[in-house]
C-alpha cells in the first residue's frame, strides 16, 4: 500500500494506515458486519444534516457493482480551504482522522459523529470513494484511492471503476468543479468501493439489515424520508420510509401481543454540567466546565404478553447495550412503580414483597431516545452510553411523567393506569410462585423418584453436553430408535402426531396438554420466562419427524413451543432437525461382492445419482424404495441416516432475527385467519408445484 503513497500525503495518510491495519479497531469487525458499520457512518453524517433541519431525503443504492451510494440534501460538506491544513473541507474530512464539524463548534447541536472518524475510516477501507458536493451554485468533485486523493481515468461513456487508472495528485490536491446547481440547491452525494485486501471474502450489504435500520431511523426522524434502491438483482427494488408519528409509531410496530395501554409518550428536559478539555487560543489543552441540555423522549406501551421489546437511542444512534440512559429509565420505572403498589397495597392483595424489574418491564414495549451534545461513548462503534449525568436526567423525567399519568382523572388513563399495576402484581406473584414451585419440586425430586414421562427412553450419561433428545413421531418409529441409538448419549421420547398449536392457545391449555407438558418435563429447564436453560437435561433436542407434509407441520408445531416458551434453547443453537433420506438406492455388483447402497435426501439428488449409476455403466435394483415415513426403516438404516454421530445429517434451527422469527411464527400459526389467508394467497404464485410432496 505504501508504494502508491506520494510524499506529499504521508503526513496525511499516516492515521489512515494505521486504520488500514487495524480496522477492527474503528469498526468492530472485518465481515458484513464491519462492511455495514462502514455504511452506517456514511448514512449517520446524512441523518445529523437533516437532525439539524437540513435536508428531508435521503438516498442509499446497492449499485451492481458491490459499490454503494448515499445521497442527501442537506448542506453539503464545506468546499472552502481549512486555515490550519491548507486542504479543502473535502479533503479534511475524507482524510483527517478526528476531524469534522461536530466537536462543539455549534454546527450541530446533537449528532450521532462524535470522534470525527467515520468518513475518513470509510475511506481508508475502501478502493474507491467518490464524492460530489452541491454548494455554492456549483457541484465539486474529489476521489480516493485507498485513502489517497487523486484522479481515476474512468474511459468515456463507462461506469466509474476501482480498477480504472488511478493517478495521486503531487503538487497541490484539486478539487474540482464538475457541473452546475441551481441557486440555493445543496447535498452530497458519496459513492464507494469497500476494499477486497481489507475486508473478507463473501462479505456482501445485508438489504434486509438496510430496511430495518432505514426503517428505523425514520421512526427516530419524523418527516425524514429514506429510500432504499436495491440494483443488484434482475429487478431493482425500492423501499421507502417515512413516519410522521415519530417513535409512538415505532412502538406500536414492534410491539406484537395485544395492548392493555394505549401509547404513552413521557418527555423532559435536563441540564448538567461536565468538565471537557478545550483548546485555548495558546494551544493548550484547558478543562473547562460546560454546560449541556439533554432532551428525553420516551414512547412506551404494556401489552398483553410477558416479553420485553426495548429500544434505546442517543442522537437516532442505536445501543443495543444500553448505557446510563437505559439504566436510569429501568431505576425510575422500578422506583415509580414500587410507590404506586404502595399505596394500593390493601386493593391489589400484596404483602410485603417486592416488585422486582423483571415484574414492572414485562410486557413492555418502549422506546427511549436523549438528544445531547457530545455525548460519551465506549468505543467507536457507540453500543454503550457513558455519559453519567444522563442516568438522573431520564429517571426523573420517567417519575415526573408517569406521576401526572397515574394523577389524570380522565377516564381512560384511570382504567390504564389500573390494568398495569394489576398486570405488575400479577408478574411478580407468578414469580413467586413459580419460584416457590421449583423450589418444592427440587426438594421432592431429591427425596423421590424423577417425575419424568413413562414413555420416556432415557439414556444413561448424566453429561450434558454429550446427551441428545429426539423426538420422534408416533410409537412405531420409537420402536425402530430404540434398537438404533446409542443408549448411552441418545434419549427418546414419542409424542401422538400433531401437538397443540401454542401460539394460538393460552399458557393454562398448554400446560394441560400431555404432549407439550411431557416435553417441558423432560428437557427439566421449566418454560417462559421462568425457564433456566443451565437445568436442561440435554445438551441436543433434536426433532425427528418424517419427511412428508404431516411430518414438516409437526416439526413446526413443535418449534412453535420451543420459540415461544423455552427460546434459549433455539437462542443457544441446541434445537436441531434430523433429515431422514427419502429414497434409498441398491446398486447391484457383479459376484459375490455385496451391493452398494446410496441415500439420497430430495428427487434431484435421486435423479443425479441414478444419471450417474448409468453412465457408470451398473445397474440398480427397480423399484426403488422410496421411504413415506421413518417406521419404514429398520433398525440399521435409521442408525446409519439420521442418528449414528457419524454418519447424519443435522439442521441446527436459529433465529436470527426473533422479532422478524416471532412476526412469522404469528402470521403462520397465530388466532388472525385473515392475514394468513391473504399470505398464502399472494405467494401461491411463487410456488413451484414440484417442491409440493403430493
Amino acid at each position: 500500500m505504501s508504494s502508491d503513497y506520494s510524499a506529499r500525503h504521508l503526513s496525511v495518510l499516516e492515521g489512515l494506515e494505521a486504520v488500514r491495519k487495524r480496522p477492527g479497531m474503528y469498526i468492530g469487525s472485518t465481515d458484513a458486519r464491519g462492511l455495514m458499520h462502514c455504511l452506517w457512518e456514511i448514512i449517520d453524517n446524512s441523518v445529523d444534516e437533516a437532525l439539524a433541519g437540513h435536508g428531508s431525503e435521503i438516498e442509499v443504492i446497492l449499485h451492481d457493482d458491490g459499490s454503494v451510494e448515499v445521497r442527501d440534501r442537506g448542506r453539503g460538506v464545506p468546499v472552502d480551504v481549512e486555515p490550519k491544513t491548507g486542504l479543502s473541507g473535502v479533503e479534511v474530512v475524507y482524510t483527517k482522522l478526528h476531524a469534522g464539524g461536530k466537536f462543539g463548534s455549534g454546527s450541530y447541536a446533537a449528532s450521532g459523529g462524535l470522534h470525527g472518524v467515520g468518513a475518513s475510516v470509510v475511506n481508508a477501507l475502501s478502493e474507491r470513494l467518490d464524492v460530489e458536493v452541491d454548494r455554492g451554485g456549483k457541484t465539486w468533485a474529489m476521489s480516493f484511492h485507498r485513502g489517497e486523493p487523486g484522479r481515476f481515468a474512468d474511459p468515456a461513456g463507462t461506469e466509474p471503476s476501482p480498477s480504472a487508472p488511478f493517478a495521486p495528485f503531487e503538487e497541490a490536491s484539486e478539487l474540482r468543479v464538475v457541473g452546475k446547481v441551481a441557486k440555493g440547491v445543496t447535498g452530497t452525494r458519496v459513492r464507494y468501493w469497500a476494499d477486497s485486501q481489507i475486508f473478507t471474502k463473501g462479505a456482501a450489504f445485508q438489504l434486509d439489515e438496510l430496511i430495518g435500520r432505514a426503517r428505523q431511523t425514520a421512526f427516530l426522524v419524523p418527516g425524514l424520508g429514506i429510500t432504499v434502491l436495491d440494483r443488484r438483482g434482475e429487478e431493482p427494488e425500492e423501499h421507502r420510509f417515512r413516519y410522521d408519528g415519530g417513535i409512538s409509531e415505532f412502538v406500536e410496530h414492534l410491539a406484537t401481543d395485544g395492548p392493555v395501554t394505549d401509547v404513552w409518550r413521557l418527555t423532559g428536559d435536563g441540564r448538567f454540567t461536565e468538565t471537557v478539555p478545550v483548546l485555548s487560543e495558546g494551544g493548550a489543552m484547558v478543562p473547562t466546565e460546560v454546560e449541556r441540555h439533554c432532551h428525553v423522549d420516551i414512547a412506551l406501551r404494556w401489552g398483553t404478553g410477558y416479553d420485553t421489546v426495548f429500544r434505546s437511542f442517543v442522537n437516532i444512534i442505536a445501543t443495543p447495550k444500553g448505557g446510563t440512559h437505559q439504566a436510569g429509565f429501568e431505576q425510575g420505572l422500578l422506583k415509580f412503580i414500587r410507590a404506586q403498589v404502595e399505596q394500593n397495597a390493601r386493593r391489589l392483595k400484596v404483602g410485603t414483597d417486592k416488585v422486582e424489574k423483571d415484574d414492572a418491564l414485562a410486557g413492555l414495549t418502549a422506546v427511549l431516545t436523549v438528544r445531547l451534545a457530545e455525548p460519551q461513548f465506549e468505543g467507536q462503534t457507540k453500543e454503550v452510553l457513558g455519559t453519567p449525568a444522563v442516568r438522573s436526567i431520564v429517571a426523573s423525567v420517567v417519575t415526573k411523567s408517569l406521576g401526572e399519568r397515574f394523577a389524570s382523572t380522565k377516564r381512560d388513563d384511570k382504567a390504564q393506569t389500573a390494568l398495569v399495576l394489576d398486570k405488575v402484581v400479577a408478574e411478580m406473584k407468578a414469580r413467586i410462585s413459580a419460584r416457590t414451585h421449583k423450589e418444592t419440586q427440587r426438594r421432592k425430586n431429591a427425596l423421590e423418584t424423577s417425575s419424568l414421562p413413562a414413555k420416556l427412553a432415557d439414556c444413561r450419561s448424566t453429561d450434558v453436553a454429550q446427551s441428545e433428545l429426539f423426538i420422534v413421531e408416533g410409537d412405531s418409529a420409537l420402536g425402530t430408535a430404540k434398537l438404533a441409538r446409542d443408549s448411552e448419549h441418545q434419549a427418546l421420547l414419542p409424542i401422538r402426531g400433531k401437538i397443540l398449536n401454542v401460539q394460538k392457545a393460552s399458557v393454562a391449555d398448554m400446560l394441560g396438554n400431555a404432549e407439550c407438558a411431557a416435553i417441558i418435563q423432560t428437557i427439566g429447564a421449566g418454560s417462559g420466562r421462568t425457564f433456566d436453560i443451565t437445568q436442561a437435561r440435554y445438551g441436543k433436542v433434536i426433532i425427528m419427524s418424517d419427511a412428508d407434509v404431516d411430518g414438516a407441520h409437526i416439526r413446526t408445531l413443535l418449534l412453535t413451543l420451543f420459540f415461544r416458551y423455552m427460546r434459549p434453547m433455539i437462542e443457544e443453537g441446541r434445537v436441531f432437525a434430523a433429515v431422514p433420506p427419502l429414497h434409498r438406492v441398491i446398486v447391484q455388483n457383479p459376484g459375490s461382492k455385496p451391493n452398494d447402497v446410496i441415500y439420497t435426501y430430495s428427487e434431484a439428488e435421486l435423479a443425479g445419482v441414478l444419471a450417474d449409476v448409468k453412465r457408470r455403466g451398473r445397474k440398480y435394483q427397480d423399484p426403488i424404495q422410496r421411504y413415506k415415513g421413518l417406521g419404514e426403516m429398520d433398525a440399521d438404516q435409521l442408525a446409519t441416516t439420521t442418528m449414528d454421530r457419524s454418519h447424519r445429517t443435522l439442521r441446527r434451527v436459529n433465529v436470527a432475527d426473533a422479532e422478524q422469527a416471532g412476526r412469522v411464527f404469528e402470521l403462520l400459526m397465530g388466532n388472525e385467519v385473515a392475514p394468513r389467508k391473504e399470505f398464502i394467497v399472494e405467494s401461491a404464485n411463487g410456488l413451484s408445484r414440484d417442491r409440493i410432496d403430493a
